[in-house]
Parts: structure tokens; sequence; C-alpha cells
């Protein structure tokens, strides 16, 4: 299926690693222009090299933290002068948290509201007119199923996701009238190098069995009984950014291997 992707620039933040790197890998299997950004250097320099020699296409690394002011400004400005402007825009930067909510300090909030809703805010509102100026795009926000079944160790996370995926419908309804689509993505269980790296640590006294520990995790959440690749993820964010799905519009989409209990 031909997308018609093919030429367009899209930018992509957490564009280094796991759904970040994933997604920026199948738009650019579909022709895109793509812009990684991300805060290390060095790791995005090289996957945007990387991507660049594997696909043929031109791959652009910009090294910014998204979650202050600064990083949003160097990454609008910089598009602004590569290419004009983006036709894509994939808000991905976020982290997972853990804490109770008597114990997180108020700085713990503010860091996360900051990387999951301000950087989007300020991208959106950045990038947006430079969009529209290009003849429209599509805005994608990577929320979490946790925006609306929370996990009960990560208050912020589950906080912060739920706000983004209400600035996502907010934000869709400004610029539906410029031929901008805003749509949100509630991914499930998804093997990003996070979750290896954090079943290692929880396995690491009790014989470090952390596929067993995913394992587990996937049983208990996902009727589908696994994790989904990054790749599988990205496929979605792809077809959401084509025309092939130019009816989507403020919209929030599950895509959970069945995770979610209500309708």
């Amino acid at each position: 299926m031909d997308l018609g992707l093919k030429g367009k620039v899209a930018v992509v933040t957490g564009g280094s690693v796991g759904i970040g790197l994933a997604i920026a890998e199948g738009l650019a299997a579909e022709g895109v222009v793509v812009v990684l950004a991300a805060r290390d250097f060095e790791r995005v320099r090289d996957e945007a090299a990387r991507i660049a020699a594997t696909y043929r296409v031109r791959a652009d690394a910009v090294a910014c933290d998204v979650s202050t002011r600064e990083g949003t400004d160097t990454l609008i400005e910089t598009v602004k002068m590569s290419h004009g402007g983006p036709d894509i825009l994939i808000n991905n930067a976020g982290a997972g948290s853990n804490e109770t909510v008597a114990e997180a300090p108020d700085d713990k909030w503010q860091a996360y509201w900051d990387l999951h809703v301000m950087a989007a805010v300020r991208l959106g509102r950045g990038l947006a007119p430079l969009m529209k100026a290009r003849g429209g795009g599509v805005i994608l926000h990577n929320a979490s199923i946790c925006a609306v079944q929370p996990l009960w160790y990560e208050p912020i996370y589950n906080t912060t996701k739920a706000a983004l995926m209400m600035f996502s419908k907010c934000l869709s309804a400004e610029l539906v009238g410029d031929n901008i689509r805003v749509n949100c993505v509630n991914p499930g269980l998804v093997l990003t190098p996070d979750w290896i790296k954090t079943a290692k640590q929880l396995t690491a006294g009790t014989g470090g069995d952390w596929q067993g520990y995913l394992d587990g995790v996937a049983r208990e959440f996902a009727p589908i009984k696994r994790f989904a690749t990054p790749a599988e993820l990205a496929n979605f964010f792809v077809f959401l950014c084509s025309e092939r799905a130019s009816y989507s519009v403020g919209s929030t989409y599950f895509v959970d291997g069945g995770w979610l209990r209500t309708v």
C-alpha cells in the first residue's frame, strides 16, 4: 500500500531509542525525511546516520531537551531553518515514573509535566503555523493506556499522560480548520529498552530471569499474552500519518493487545 508519504518532513521527539526510533524508521521506509530529537547527542547522531544509510533518505539529528523551553525553541528553529517546517510532528518523548502521591515532591511532578505536556504544547504552538503554511499536516501524541487505566505505582505518569490525551483533543479542535489532523495513541505493553532494563534490575537478586519476569507481566495485563514490538506500534503511527487516515481527527486509539478493561 502506497501511503503517499514520500518527501514529507517528520519531527520525532524521543527519536533515538525505543518507540520513537521505530516510528522514525517506519516513516523513513516510506521515504519521509526525518528529524530525530533527543537529549543524547552521540546516540541521536548515530541513529540518524544509520537511518539515512539504510533507507536512503535525509535524516537529521537535533540534540535538545524538549522538557525545557530552550530545547523546544532549538528544535523549532532548526526545523524551520533546515526544512521550512514539518508536515508531521510525533510528540513521543517521555519516561515512566515510580512514586506515591504522598511521597512525590513538587519538582518531580513539575519535571514530568514539562516532559509529557509542556513539550507537546510548545512544539504544537511553534510548529503548527509552519505546518499550516505548507498546506497542513499531522500531529500525533504518544500517551499511554495508563492515561485511563492507571498503574498504582506511577501516579505522576498516569496523570500527565491523561493530560496529554486531553491536550491532544483540544489541539485537534483548534487546528482541524488548518488541515492539520491531531490524534493520540495510547499504547499498552511495548518491549522498549527501558522495560528490559527495569526487568533486569528487578530480577538481579533472584536469578536474573528478566525474560520470565516480562512474560509474567504480559500474562497479567495483556490478553494477547505478549509485549508488542516497537515496530508493531510504529506501523500504526505511520498509518495515522498518511492520507489513508484522512478522516481520523481528534481521536484516541488504544494499541494495547486487549489490556483496556472497559469500552
